[in-house]
């Protein structure tokens, strides 16, 4: 098992994280402490979800509960693009980091899933 903070997965949540909270910084006052902090702090419970993940035996719970999570993120940085509360440029940078992190939980979410059901045939022919 690799350590969490090695995982590529990490890296991009960790650059996410980063970017939302440099760019949350520029939002109007109204926005700053309700929309703009709401994107901070699901930004760092996806980045305990990925230590979690990696520690857990069983994955599948785990990364449904990351996409759950992930998914409320993204609508809340389409929210803050559909507002103009960041410039196109910014907005696209956080979309394109998006796409890649949940390319990586669902291709991560499959294996985990394949290896399940791999390993409880394996059970059932031993029985």
């Amino acid at each position: 098992m690799a350590l969490y903070q090695d995982l590529p997965v990490f890296a991009d949540v960790y650059t996410l994280t980063h970017k939302v909270f440099l760019f949350t910084q520029d939002y109007p006052r109204e926005y700053k402490f309700t929309l703009g902090q709401d994107m901070k702090r699901d930004c760092l419970v996806l980045l305990r979800s990925i230590y979690r993940i990696n520690k857990s035996t069983d994955k599948v719970a785990h990364l449904e509960a990351f996409l759950d999570d992930f998914e409320l993120l993204k609508l809340e940085i389409r929210l803050s693009g559909d507002l103009k509360l960041l410039p196109t440029k910014k907005h696209s940078e956080l979309i394109m980091l998006m796409d890649s992190i949940g390319k990586q939980i669902t291709g991560w979410r499959n294996a985990s899933l394949r290896a399940r059901i791999s390993s409880a045939k394996v059970d059932e022919s031993e029985q």
